[in-house]
């Protein structure tokens, strides 16, 4: 039994199979010796001093606690394990209370790392429950200090320093281990007594992670917060409070890391009550979740904001019910209301509040993502809730997922952030800078690397060719995708000279990027370009493109013989017309050598934010700047060029829900008999390169783009029923 105020304190020491002293618990290995002694506080009185060693599932010993305990892997085996050790621990307390004539009482440790550190992570892992008095406990540093002001500080405090302090006795070789420690440290107590200090205020450690929202407004000091890295994909914000077991998480501090399709990256930033407690954290780096071993960093509180704190009122609202257990649900059918969700769910997995409990995630024009979170009051809800993973609502099946507070507001941040696409201003006309020119003389002066990783990024690339990277020109640095718009393996770097390119090549071929070899070949730009529009280059030459399609990132471009290389992408939102041309003569055309000319990829997101693309170069250029034309203007260019520029507004379509493996034949036979053309369609992608399941599409008239959304709007194609809006 134990009280906030007890009349008694159980003096407790352990060792592991491991470190020793401040090291205690980081090496995650096992509790082998329990020594305990009662103490009553009112009498000075104290009970049976008593050593039970325990039986670990490694008994492999360190050398350090070979040397430091005596204890040997035979004599352990003969032991008892934790949990049978931790009832005779209960058991005897108990009986030593009765003869003291006591009822409640505290542990008392020489510092935190017993109890938090060893304690209640290794009973979590092996699935057993601790009683109730190893929630609460004193700790003799901290308590040795506010008793002794001028005695060293806390973190430099041991069982030995104290009793020096104090003139006691420090031969440890006169007691076996463990018991020395307890003696000394009932002995250290009772000088404590004699000064009339007093035991009322001792450490907790939460029973539970408490769930809750986090404003943008709120203060984080960035002493108490981690980021913990090697997540599996499916761990829920319990799950890391479990694996941080023993010390005090804030209310609210666990936040899952999404990427940029809104699934979980295998992060998470924790925020903890206080630095002292964040501390112990670090020492948990590389302990063990499951199988996997998690990496544990220090962060900061702007990046706990970033992606835990929200603004809206409505999420707030909803995040208001506390110890909830939340559900996210996705894809969803974008016509779903909250009672075909809460049918779906069931009477055997009721949601919280009814409709009250359910929240729909939107864009913000309000339409829908596909996504909803869901709160159940307890788990054995969220459990039924669970079971009915991937299966059927309407004709699409739904996903079902543990999450927590901060996904919710990292969701909702994260949609209602995004730029949308049906807000085309009038005609506007590029105002481009100067361009980034791709040299293309003889002089070999480039280097391309072939076979990278499919998920090697420029950062790969620079760390992979080392101290050359100082030798790279600017703007230097070229991924190379296919006609899907997917890595190819490739990628061109422009060196300052021939000589740098050669050592390159020398240095980096073959050499190792992740699991796989990387060849490393010396080319010139007039070579590089010729890659670029199909052609092989290897050790042995050149070989001829098969076709004239270019293959350099981002995924496409038209090619001109003017040799200017324009994103598609934007070519497509503003068709080519309305892109004022450079006129050129044949004189001159013939006169110079072509360039092939590299604008920034920022022209591609202007409203294309769904496109995915390879930025280069790597370095961010100068922003594109763009200028609402003056009708004069307009009309002048559209004269000049003898085409008509954009379609007028409401012309164009937006397709969602699309099947992921849709074309362009089988939106044309969506359309058949609405005068489209291939080139009327624009499929969208998302930030790695997968279809989107959304397009876009251009009509020759307003009416008939109303028509087509009027008797096509929630039609099928293939299994799937496509929405249609007009932009």
């Amino acid at each position: 039994m134990t009280a906030s105020h007890s009349d008694s304190l159980v003096v407790l020491f352990g060792a592991t199979a491991g470190a020793y002293g401040a090291k205690l618990g980081s090496d995650e290995r096992e509790l082998i010796l329990l020594v305990w002694q009662v103490v009553d506080l009112h009498s000075k009185k104290v009970g049976t001093l008593h050593k039970s060693l325990v039986k670990a599932d490694n008994l492999d010993l360190s050398e350090q606690c070979r040397e430091v305990s005596g204890l040997t892997p035979e004599g352990l085996g003969k032991a008892e394990p934790l949990d049978r050790v931790l009832q005779q621990f209960s058991q005897l307390v108990s009986s030593d209370l009765k003869v003291l004539g006591r009822s409640s009482y505290t542990l008392c440790s020489d510092g935190q790392l017993l109890i938090r550190q060893v304690l209640h992570p290794e009973t979590s892992k092996k699935n057993f429950l601790l009683s109730d008095c190893f929630y609460s406990f004193y700790d003799l540093r901290k308590e040795f200090h506010t008793c002794y002001p001028s005695s060293a500080a806390v973190k430099d405090q041991t069982i030995k320093t104290m009793a020096e302090y104090l003139g006691l006795g420090t031969d440890e070789t006169e007691e076996d281990f463990g018991v020395w420690q307890v003696k000394t440290m009932v002995a250290i107590i009772f000088s404590m007594l004699s000064e009339d200090h007093a035991f009322t205020e001792p450490e907790t450690v939460k029973y539970k992670y408490e769930t809750g929202p986090c404003s943008k407004s709120e203060t984080v000091d960035s002493e108490t917060v981690i980021r913990a890295r090697g997540l599996p994909w499916q761990s829920s914000d319990q799950d890391i409070a479990r694996f941080f077991k023993g010390l005090n998480i804030a209310k609210g501090g666990v936040a899952l890391c999404l990427n940029s399709q809104g699934r979980r990256n295998g992060e998470a930033l924790v925020r903890f009550v206080n630095s002292e407690q964040r501390d112990l954290a670090l020492e948990r780096h590389k302990h063990h979740m499951g199988s996997r071993y998690i990496e544990v960093y220090k962060a900061t509180g702007e990046e706990f904001l970033k992606i835990a704190g929200g603004t809206s009122n409505e999420v707030a609202q909803f995040l208001s019910k506390e110890n909830q257990v939340i559900i996210r649900m996705r894809g969803l059918p974008f016509t779903a209301t909250q009672e075909d969700v809460l049918g779906f769910l069931g009477p055997e997995c009721p949601v919280t509040g009814g409709k009250e409990g359910l929240l729909f995630v939107k864009y913000p024009d309000g339409r829908p993502t596909g996504d909803a979170f869901v709160l159940f009051s307890c788990e054995e809800y969220a459990q039924n809730a669970l079971k009915k993973h991937k299966e059927i609502l309407g004709k699409r099946y739904i996903e079902l997922f543990r999450s927590t507070a901060a996904e919710v507001q990292q969701v909702l941040n994260r949609y209602m952030s995004t730029p949308l696409i049906p807000t085309l201003p009038t005609p506007i006309i590029p105002v481009i800078p100067p361009a980034y020119t791709i040299a293309t003389g003889s002089i070999r002066d480039c280097v391309r690397l072939r076979g990278l990783p499919y998920t090697a990024g420029i950062d790969d690339i620079l760390e992979f060719m080392g101290d050359a990277t100082g030798d790279i020109k600017p703007h230097g640095v070229h991924m190379v995708l296919n006609q899907q718009g997917r890595p190819s393996g490739d990628a061109f770097i422009q060196m300052k000279s021939a000589d740098k390119a050669f050592m390159v090549a020398q240095k980096c071929h073959k050499k190792m990027m992740k699991d796989r070899y990387v060849e490393v070949f010396q080319c010139s730009g007039e070579e590089m370009n010729f890659v670029l529009m199909g052609g092989t280059l290897n050790r042995s030459g050149l070989s001829p493109p098969p076709c004239k399609l270019p293959c350099l990132s981002p995924p496409a471009y038209a090619a001109f013989q003017t040799a200017a290389v324009i994103p598609a992408e934007a070519a497509a939102l503003y068709q080519p017309q309305a892109l004022l041309p450079t006129t050129r003569t044949p004189q001159a055309s013939a006169a110079a050598p072509p360039t092939v000319t590299y604008y920034p990829a920022q022209a591609a997101q202007l409203y294309m934010n769904y496109t995915a693309y390879y930025p280069s170069p790597p370095v961010s250029p100068t922003t594109v700047g763009y200028l609402a034309a003056p009708p004069g203007a307009v009309a002048a260019a559209a004269t000049a060029t003898h085409t008509p520029i954009l379609p007028q507004p409401g012309a164009l379509v937006r397709m969602q829900g699309l099947p992921y493996n849709t074309g362009m034949k089988e939106i044309l036979s969506f359309f058949q008999g609405y005068q489209l053309q291939a080139e009327s369609i624009l499929m969208l992608y998302n930030f790695s390169g997968q279809p989107s399941g959304e397009a876009l599409v251009t009509f020759p008239s307003l009416d008939l783009a109303k028509k087509a959304v009027a008797e096509r709007n929630g039609q099928l194609l293939g299994s799937r029923c496509v929405q249609l809006y007009l932009v």
